[in-house]
Parts: structure tokens; sequence; C-alpha cells
């Protein structure tokens, strides 16, 4: 990605976290950008969040990504809050770039997603980003875990193993095995400690 990439990349994770500030979502940044916090950067067009969506935000929330050229209309949103078979995002395109943010909203019952917001980190990306809310680090491993899991992309591996050279012993391993059992990771999670040597 060219510097004139990166920064209008740039300019449209903000426009997204303004809209959701304005319309008082919680949200929390996850994917490649909270990954060049915590482990080693890589290219990416598209911005994945967890976000906390209350019912009574929905119509300022379709109207605060209105304003910034990305339609989500409310139906769209309302369809996605009551949709139980499958864990699909909103997806709010930005019509000039193309970049796209999934959303993926937090739901009843959801209890990892919950306490993910709950450990949510508030970090400083520097000018002209600023700070923003991204998933603590040992959240984002076993996102990615579940990403492998249902994939086989090795992306995620470089990913996880890039978080974990780079963190050592300032992550939480106790969390993230409690957490793997819980999510059925344990596995992939005991393979991959073993592939990256942690």
């Amino acid at each position: 990605m060219t510097n004139v990439e990166t920064s209008s990349f740039v300019k449209f994770v903000q426009s997204v976290i303004d809209a959701l500030t304005a319309a008082n979502v919680d949200y929390l940044i996850g994917g490649a950008v909270a990954l060049s916090i915590w482990g080693d950067p890589r290219m990416t067009r598209d911005l994945d969040l967890v976000v906390d969506l209350p019912l009574e935000s929905v119509v300022a929330l379709s109207q605060e990504f209105e304003k910034r050229d990305m339609l989500v209309p409310v139906e769209s949103l309302i369809d996605l809050m009551i949709e139980t078979r499958a864990d699909l995002p909103v997806n709010a395109i930005h019509m000039p770039s193309g970049y796209k943010a999934e959303l993926f909203l937090l739901k009843p019952g959801d209890t990892f997603r919950e306490i993910n917001l709950k450990r949510r980190r508030l970090v400083d990306f520097g000018p002209p980003l600023g700070q923003a809310y991204v998933h603590s680090p040992e959240d984002l491993i076993l996102h990615k875990l579940n990403y492998y899991s249902l994939s086989q992309q090795t992306k995620h591996i470089r990913d996880i193993a890039s978080i974990v050279l780079n963190m050592g012993e300032e992550l939480d391993y106790d969390y993230i095995d409690k957490w793997a059992v819980q999510l059925q990771l344990t596995e992939i999670w005991r393979e991959m400690q073993k592939r990256i040597g942690a």
C-alpha cells in the first residue's frame, strides 16, 4: 500500500470511529489494524470492529455513516441485530474509496465479545488517527485462532506469531488458555505454540 493509500485508509478509519462516537456506540478495533499495535503490521483495506449497538442508537448510527459517504440502512442494522443463525457483520462501505468496515454486533448471550469490550485497550496510533480502542492482544490471538480453525489461512499463524514474539511475557497466558478451552481451540493453540516456540 502506497503512502497515499495509507493516508486515505487512516482517514477512513477515523471517519468510522467518528461516526460511532457521534452515535454513542461502544466499539473496539480488531483485525490487521489492531495487529499493527500488538504485532507486525500488514496491509489491509478492511476495518474489523466489534460494536455494542443499542436499539436506540440505530438510527443515529445510520445517519452518521451517511454523513461520511457510507450507506448503512437502518433495516440492515436491525436485521443483523436479530440474526441468530450466523455471525455476519454489517458492512459499511465508503463509496468514494471502496474501503470497508465490518461491524460485528454484540448480541445477547455472547459472553466472549462482551468480555472483549470490557478488556479493550485505548491506544495511541499517533497522528493523524490518535487514540482509539482496540482488542487486547490476548483476545486478538483468540479470534485469530478461531479464524484459523475455520479457514486454515496461514496469515493467522503469522499474525499470532508476531503478537507472541512482540509481547512475550506481557501476555496473560492463563487468560488465553482459559478461553481456548471454552472456545474449543486448545488443540490449535497448543500446536501454534509449538510452531512459534512459545
